[in-house]
């Protein structure tokens, strides 16, 4: 059987960005204890028994060590209002490491106001094309109402509201 053709990247990540997502920061804990984080849309549901969400990272991230030192990471699963808060962790660097976090019951950095938070201890890692995927055991959680921020075709975008019942 022939290779199939390779695949244009543009064209892979527009038919991609035709999926809309939630949008969550993931956090962890650097070697001195410092937060750190980034936004990720790569989040999902693994296991109900036990209690595993998977979430996935760009080899470039300077969070790796975080992870895999710590073993604990939070996810954040962002409202609607929190836009700004995405864009802040969707950059590279320290600066947005000065962000005024909440602490989970076992440490872990996690957003203020977040609709869902959620704390996980690492369960394993498994190595993907230009990304790692950590798998978490949620260890404690907490939600809030609220209405998710959402991101489709390039945008942030938001829910319409429900229709009333009748």
């Amino acid at each position: 059987m022939a290779d199939p053709p390779t695949l244009d990247a543009k064209a892979f990540r527009l038919a991609l960005s035709q999926f809309a997502s939630g949008v969550t920061v993931v956090t962890t804990l650097d070697a001195e204890g410092c937060p750190q984080g980034l936004t990720v849309s790569s989040f999902c549901s693994v296991s109900l028994e036990p209690p595993l969400v998977l979430v996935c990272v760009d080899n470039r991230s300077e969070t790796h060590a975080g992870f895999l030192g710590s073993r604990l990471f939070g996810v954040s699963v962002l409202g609607e209002s929190q836009q700004d808060v995405s864009r802040r962790f969707a950059t590279l660097g320290p600066e947005k490491n000065d962000f005024p976090f909440e602490r989970g019951l076992r440490g872990a950095p996690l957003v203020p106001g977040a609709i869902a938070r959620l704390e996980c201890r690492l369960h394993s890692v498994h190595e993907a094309g230009d990304h790692r995927i950590y798998v978490g055991q949620v260890v404690s959680l907490l939600t809030s109402p609220g209405r998710p921020l959402v991101y489709h075709s390039a945008g942030y975008r938001r829910l319409a509201a429900p229709e009333p019942a009748g």
